[in-house]
């Protein structure tokens, strides 16, 4: 067994292959996060107008929806994505998405879905904070349901609920961490590869707890300033 290295030596982690692993590693989690968030923002709005519909057996099927999302773990869920739902499609379903990357797309379906639950109850939240005048008005004033909800209403609801929206964000940028386990090639995925080669333990995950950090403060920073920007429209 080969024995630990002693030292620190940044660089023997950062250079050559070890370099671009991480940069590949960072690459996929981004495309992770990414196509997980639009795929749950998507939902999350579709979920909002059918509670909104005011439909008993609609909005029970989004409050089964939610919770199960909101209370079964979200690794759960990706390996039942990954290792259960599978066995239920045709077979030749199975071999096309296999030959399409099965393991990134239903790590992105499940972090997606799962995510649009807390999405979905952070904007109805939202817009539960607005006035019941605000809807009255637009409606008095000529507008149909689909323009007032479009122009007065979502906007108000999405800047009140766009602290929590943003926190979520970050939460599910940090759970695209969870797919290593199915084997996608992630930042945290490459990152326990390279320790196993280098045995340079504190430095690549000192590397990774970095990445993590810096794109996290990057989400924050940015919620902060689309939240400035809504305030600054909204008062005008």
């Amino acid at each position: 067994m080969a024995a630990v290295k002693n030292g620190f030596d940044l660089a023997a982690v950062m250079q050559g292959q070890y370099g671009d692993m991480l940069v590949t590693g960072i690459e996929l989690t981004l495309k992770l996060a990414m196509g997980s968030w639009l795929l749950a923002m998507v939902l999350a709005l579709l979920l909002v107008i059918i509670r909104l519909s005011e439909k008993r057996i609609a909005v029970a099927l989004v409050s089964v929806y939610v919770s199960y999302h909101r209370n079964v773990p979200t690794l759960i869920q990706l390996m039942m994505w990954y290792f259960a739902i599978p066995t239920l499609l045709p077979e030749a379903l199975q071999d096309w998405i296999n030959n399409q990357n099965a393991e990134f797309i239903f790590s992105m379906m499940a972090l997606g879905l799962c995510q649009a639950a807390y999405f979905s109850e952070d904007i109805r939240s939202g817009l539960r904070a607005i006035p019941a005048g605000q809807t009255e008005a637009s409606r008095a004033l000529g507008m149909s349901y689909i323009k007032s909800m479009r122009l007065i209403i979502l906007p108000q609801g999405m800047r009140n609920a766009l602290p929590s929206l943003i926190n979520h964000t970050v939460l599910l940028f940090k759970n695209t961490s969870l797919a290593m386990v199915i084997g996608v090639a992630e930042l945290t995925y490459v990152t326990r590869e390279i320790e196993n080669m280098t045995f340079r333990t504190f430095e690549i995950y000192m590397v990774a707890s970095v990445v993590y950090l810096f794109f996290s403060l990057l989400l924050m920073g940015g919620g902060a300033w689309v939240a400035k920007r809504f305030q600054r429209a909204m008062a005008r």
